[in-house]
């Protein structure tokens, strides 16, 4: 392969790390008058664009002798971090404004998203793993970047947990390679799907570590315990990101994983391996629903959120198991709802916070009367968080489950009935919040003024959500063809 084809392949990447540097370039010359911001939706621009022009060209297949592959599947996770990225961009600028170190806030926020996309391209072990801990050290020090206490503390825990998270993986790693010979993801698929019965253990083994270690990233009981901490402490800002473009890399590893390294839905661990997700998924709807009843402060109660969707989103994982068709492409159709949806709410807190000083779901008392359109909008993203027509969250649902009840397993029929139940428990958290913000009197009589770039964001979410929750067709279609790409032809 050419040297233009390859950097075809991975400019996306590419354009971003270049980015990073630009940013950090231009803030060491110029400083606080450097136009860092802008210089990262360019960086985000230019990948978009090299991405269209990838996949205009139909420039397909693996790269630097199969450690990298360049497919639909990587392309539609190159888009959506690409557009969740600009997004809390545009959203927080003006936090960003205040922010001391806001050139690093950027270049690091470009070194995250770019590892990611390559990320989503991994198809070895070590670059899989790089990628993974690149991404992983950048978003340690997000959390961290506004240097107060809670701030400090939150990406303190982070790394701690992530730290551990990391070396459990690698040992997962490890037993895969011992047994394969092969770090390559489709040798080591090979070597899985004519695996002896004698093997079945250490094969479960290997992959229970490499869950532990992924589930980090996804944010699924028990590997969740970081999630509250750091929404909570870490800045709104970065809270977003993380919700999004942290839990949308996990999902992509273990897509990624399943179908290229662990040899698709006809193996020995395969139905294993379907119930643990299962298993994990009850787990962390059951945890983050009934954590976020109790909590007062609204960055916790979206922390806890996050645990329960990454539940409702392994519902699919398990449900690829089971040889479902609509198994993965559920899975990266819920991303995609998730990431407008949850966008939106926090743009929206971050928003209150700004103007308020306070995270208490108290002070959202009256919100309707004293910023309408951030209300509304809020409102609208809780709805569909909860799963209620006709938001995209009610479809991304509905679409998910079903594709678990079409294997006709009973044990995805019974994991279906409980996420319907959670799916009940949520609304009292959500609609509540809802509640408060229409029906209850404002504490006081500030108004709240909300940001250009925050308004634009909050649109944008809101046509979102209103769009794939009555046309859902576009999304899905990129979906399914993002999963197909991942089946054996």
């Amino acid at each position: 392969m050419t040297a233009l084809a390859a950097a075809l392949y991975i400019g996306p990447a590419v354009a971003l790390y270049i980015g990073a540097g630009v940013v950090l370039l231009a803030d060491l010359v110029q400083g606080r008058r450097a136009a860092t911001g802008l210089l990262s939706l360019v960086a985000l621009a230019v990948a978009a664009l090299w991405a269209i022009v990838q996949m205009g060209s139909g420039a397909e297949g693996p790269i630097l002798h199969g450690a990298l592959v360049a497919d639909r599947f990587s392309l539609f996770f190159t888009f959506l971090l690409v557009a969740t990225t600009a997004a809390v961009i545009v959203g927080t600028s003006e936090w960003a404004s205040r922010v001391e170190d806001r050139g690093e806030f950027y270049a690091l926020l470009l070194v995250s998203v770019g590892s990611m996309v390559l990320l989503a391209q991994s198809n070895d072990l070590i670059t899989l793993f790089v990628a993974l801990e690149t991404t992983s050290l950048a978003q340690f020090i997000l959390a961290g970047i506004a240097r107060n206490e809670r701030s400090s503390e939150a990406g303190l825990k982070y790394l701690l947990t992530g730290s551990i998270a990391a070396a459990v993986l690698l040992y997962g790693f490890a037993f895969l390679f011992g047994m394969a010979g092969t770090t390559a993801l489709p040798g080591i698929a090979e070597f899985v799907r004519h695996a002896p019965e004698g093997l079945r253990l250490p094969l479960i083994m290997s992959f229970v570590f490499v869950a532990a270690g992924i589930g980090f990233k996804m944010a699924i009981v028990p590997f969740h315990g970081w999630v509250p901490d750091v929404y909570q402490g870490a800045p709104t800002p970065v809270g977003s990101f993380l919700s999004v473009a942290s839990k949308a890399a996990g999902f992509a590893v273990v897509l990624r994983l399943f179908y290229s390294g662990l040899g698709g839905a006809e193996t020995l661990i395969t139905e294993d391996w379907g119930k643990l997700f299962a298993v994990l998924a009850v787990a962390s709807m059951l945890f983050g629903n009934i954590g976020a009843l109790v909590q007062t402060n609204v960055k916790r109660i979206l922390g806890y959120s996050s645990i329960a969707q990454a539940g409702n989103i392994a519902v699919g994982v398990a449900a690829v198991a089971a040889a479902s068709t609509v198994g993965p492409s559920g899975v990266l159709f819920f991303l995609g709802t998730y990431a407008a949806t949850n966008l939106g709410a926090f743009i929206a807190v971050n928003a209150v916070s700004e103007r308020l000083g306070s995270d208490d779901i108290a002070d959202y008392a009256g919100l309707f009367k004293r910023s309408p359109m951030t209300a509304v909008v809020l409102s609208l993203c809780l709805v569909s968080l909860t799963g209620l027509p006709p938001t995209a969250g009610f479809i991304a649902k509905v679409y998910i489950f079903n594709g678990a009840i079409q294997t006709g397993q009973w044990w995805l029929v019974a994991l279906v009935a409980v996420a319907v139940v959670n799916t009940a428990i949520s609304a009292f958290y959500y609609l509540r919040w809802v509640r408060t913000m229409i029906l209850d009197e404002p504490t006081d009589d500030r108004t709240i003024e909300t940001p250009g770039g925050a308004q634009a964001v909050l649109l944008l979410a809101s046509v979102g959500v209103l769009f794939f929750g009555v046309w859902p067709t576009p999304l899905i279609e990129a979906a399914q063809r993002a999963a197909a790409a991942l089946l054996p032809a």
